[in-house]
C-alpha cells in the first residue's frame, strides 16, 4: 500500500512512518509543494522489488532450509573456523590460566 505524505508530516512522524513501513510493508511517497520527491519503504520491500536474489541463490537457500543445513551446529561452526585458520596460518590465541 502506498501513502502520500507531505515533507512536514514525514519529518514530524518519521519514527511512525518507519515503523509502518517495516512492520506493515507500507510505502510512503513524500512530496514537497505537491511534487513527489522521495519514497520510503522497508529494506525487505526494497530488496524484494529492486534487488531480488538470483534464482540459483533462492533455490540453494530453499534446499538448505528444507534439509536443515541453513543452521549449522556449534560443532560444525568450530570445524569451519579451524579449517579457515589452518588455511590462513592463524592459530587461536591460547589463554593462560590464573
Amino acid at each position: 500500500m502506498t501513502n502520500v505524505v507531505s515533507a512536514l508530516t514525514a519529518r514530524t512522524q518519521f519514527g511512525q512512518i518507519m515503523k509502518r513501513a517495516t512492520r506493515k510493508n507500507e510505502r510512503f511517497v513524500v512530496g514537497r509543494r505537491g511534487e513527489p520527491s522521495v519514497v520510503i519503504l522497508s529494506m525487505k520491500d526494497y530488496i524484494d522489488t529492486f534487488a531480488p536474489a538470483p534464482e540459483e541463490l533462492r533455490a540453494m537457500q530453499a534446499t538448505a532450509k528444507r534439509t536443515g543445513s541453513s543452521r549449522p551446529t556449534p560443532g560444525q561452526i568450530n570445524r569451519i573456523v579451524a579449517t579457515v585458520r589452518r588455511e590462513h596460518g592463524t592459530l587461536p590465541v591460547k589463554r593462560r590460566s590464573k
